[in-house]
Order: C-alpha cells, then structure tokens, then sequence
C-alpha cells in the first residue's frame, strides 16, 4: 500500500485497490502486510493466495 497508512481503531475497516500486469490470462497474488500496533509492536498479516482473471477470460 504505497502511500497509505491508515490508523484503524477496533472495529474499523480499510479497503485497498490495486493491480499488477499480466502476461498471462491468469495469475494468482498473496503476500504480507508489516503492521503496527498502537503501542509500537509490529506484526504480520498475512494474505492468503487468490487468483487472477483477466476479464472475459475462462479457465
């Protein structure tokens, strides 16, 4: 999340939209996030793996 950093308190939400190229009609993405807690300790947050479609595209 280049550039973004938002302060979430309890119960908050955050949505994020992004995109990669592809050459390929398919593809998958997952990753982790470095989070900060308000006390300062940080943690990970992991994505889990989903997958890309180019529209239209049958698989």
């Amino acid at each position: 999340m280049v550039g973004e950093q938002p302060n979430l308190q309890p119960g908050d939400s955050f949505e994020y939209t992004s995109g990669c190229p592809l050459s390929t009609p398919f593809g998958s993405m997952e990753g982790i996030y470095e989070m900060q807690g308000s006390g300062g300790a940080s943690f990970d947050a992991h994505i889990a793996r989903f997958e890309l479609r180019e529209p239209g595209a049958i698989h």
